[in-house]
């Protein structure tokens, strides 16, 4: 059996001196931050821990820059955010026990909206390994066991020269389609151990893509190019591909009305003549959907969100772009394609006939035109107000990240997004908390452009502490707080199921006073005003908090 040489990686005579005289001192943990240097990481997220001491001292003689968050979930928010806006990997260190079990909800919404994280967590010595009760700190029987279930994968190393690789296969299995947070642990006293192994340089973790089969291409194509009313569906799977300019070319080849769902926003532009926006959550665009008789569900699973609640049923053929294959034909019978969603369409976008439907535009003004009416009739002046004084405020590439609040609920069906991969939440997994945090991680990505964050001040009492990382960091994230009082949705839901509400109401601190005890500037704000101190806080630099006290209702749901 032959090798070909020429594809590995080769040495500069610079690495080559440094692997024949390694520096004194390193330890395990330098092998993993080489490793994340050599496999192209900058920054890392993180909060330090007494097993992962190692890791965090090698920090100091690597060149990888370091934001540390105040609580392990939050830093997983951070590390998800920048995995969404760079589709690169976003290291996330952890400790053992506590600290990694308190990362857990962070990685479901990594999982949920395949954002690659690679958390690397420390471990109890090895010599605590295996499940005895050894009484060592933080230990538990089988901390990878509490990961499993969650993350794409699990890669331990338990001696030092198992470091890079264990690393370097986490970095691959994360970026792979669909990308996605994986978990590699090590124990504390491989971390300290001193190493004379040569300093890490090069490595390759180059992902697998995940290319369409001919056969289902060619099948697709033929039901698209014959359809009478083919309906694109685009989920996020088309922004995590960066696959939006592919699917809008499909789109107008096949004269296609497009919706995206609440993880797809920005995948199309919202005022082409073909775009259905969003309206999900709407009885009106699910008929539509219904009648359509080829639908192409790219980058979706059509779960709960994207079918009204499970009240959609396809009456035409279903054909389903899906980079998990755990997703596929999960919730209808379809032409399954197992594939990258910016792989299969640009095969799409080759092999379908031009079709033609001069009825195609007028059909979604049409069924807009149902959508406004239907929110016209329930006095929701207030809500509307709100969400399109935060649009007026937002510039078009600044990205944006909503917890689960209301005002989050409007902008999923009915904000425009404009540019790809710009507006995020947490409605993957659907916790509180991400939207301060996932912006922090989204403005260390880039720091030159302001952030938002839009919360509840039910979700801030989650995040109140990183106030503290941006203000340590000058981060320039601005964080909407609506503030109802309590938990707003929890409290329509029960009020409308059991006619009173329970356990909803909150005591909440006066969060201009207390943004402004971390140094970070604050201001009160009203409906008519938002728009005005909204854009004066996000062209301002640095942090800034504005609050809004505003009661906010949903629109009336449909799948009841």
């Amino acid at each position: 059996m032959s090798h070909d040489h020429d594809d590995r990686p080769q040495l500069t005579a610079a690495q080559a001196e440094a692997v024949l005289s390694p520096p004194a001192g390193r330890n395990g943990g330098d092998l993993v931050v080489e490793t994340l240097q050599g496999l192209g990481a900058t920054t890392v997220f993180g909060l330090p821990g007494q097993h992962a001491l190692g890791m965090f001292d090698a920090l100091r003689r690597s060149s990888l820059s370091y934001v540390g968050l105040r609580v392990e979930n939050n830093a997983g928010f951070a590390a998800d955010a920048y995995g969404r806006i760079t589709g690169e990997v976003a290291p996330l260190l952890l400790s053992t026990g506590p600290g990694a079990l308190t990362s857990l909800a962070a990685l479901q919404e990594a999982a949920a909206a395949s954002a690659p994280v690679l958390a690397i967590s420390s471990q109890v010595p090895a010599a605590g390994l295996g499940g005895g009760r050894h009484g060592y700190l933080h230990e538990l029987r089988d901390q990878q066991a509490s990961f499993r279930d969650i993350v794409k994968s699990v890669h331990t190393a338990r001696t030092a020269s198992q470091i890079p690789s264990a690393v370097a296969a986490a970095w691959e299995s994360a970026l792979t389609a669909p990308h996605g947070p994986v978990w590699v642990e090590i124990p504390q006293d491989v971390l300290l151990a001193e190493t004379v192994l040569p300093v890490v340089s090069a490595l390759d973790a180059t992902p697998r893509e995940l290319y369409p089969r001919p056969e289902l291409t060619l099948a697709a194509a033929q039901l698209l190019s014959k359809a009478g009313r083919p309906v694109i569906v685009a989920g996020g799977g088309v922004v995590r591909s960066d696959a939006s300019g592919k699917l809008r070319a499909l789109a107008e080849k096949l004269d296609a009305p497009v919706v995206t769902t609440f993880g797809g926003k920005g995948a199309f532009p919202w005022e082409h003549p073909l775009s259905l926006r969003s309206w999900l959550e709407d009885r009106h665009t699910t008929d539509f959907l219904e009648s359509a008789d080829v639908l192409l569900v790219v980058g979706s699973g059509l779960g709960e969100l994207s079918s009204n609640y499970h009240t959609f049923a396809p009456r035409g053929r279903v054909i389903q772009i899906e980079a998990d294959a755990g997703k596929l034909e999960s919730n209808h019978p379809a032409l399954g394609i197992h594939s990258d969603a910016r792989e299969a369409l640009a095969d799409l976008l080759d092999t379908v006939e031009p079709r033609t439907d001069d009825t195609a535009a007028e059909r979604v003004r049409a069924l807009l035109e149902r959508v406004h009416e239907r929110i016209a009739g329930q006095d929701l002046t207030l809500e509307q107000q709100v969400l399109a004084s935060v649009r007026e405020a937002l510039p078009d590439a600044s990205p944006s990240f909503w917890d689960m609040t209301i005002l989050a609920y409007w902008a999923w069906s009915a904000f425009d997004a404009r540019r790809p991969n710009t507006m995020h939440s947490a409605q993957g997994a659907g916790g509180l908390g991400y939207g301060f945090p996932a912006a922090i991680g989204a403005a260390a990505a880039d720091p030159t452009t302001p952030v938002l964050a839009v919360s509840g001040d039910g979700g801030a009492m989650y995040s109140i502490a990183e106030l503290a990382t941006a203000r340590q960091y000058d981060l320039p994230v601005t964080w909407l707080i609506v503030d109802d009082g309590g938990y707003g949705i929890l409290r329509e839901y029960m009020t409308g199921a059991f006619g009173e509400a329970t356990a909803t109401e909150l005591t909440r601190p006066d969060f201009v006073a207390l943004a402004e005890s971390f140094g970070v500037p604050a201001v009160r704000t009203a409906p008519e005003s938002l728009a005005a101190d909204l854009g004066k806080a996000l062209a301002a630099p640095g942090p800034s908090v504005v609050v809004l006290p505003a009661l906010l209702r949903m629109f009336e749901p449909t799948h009841l």
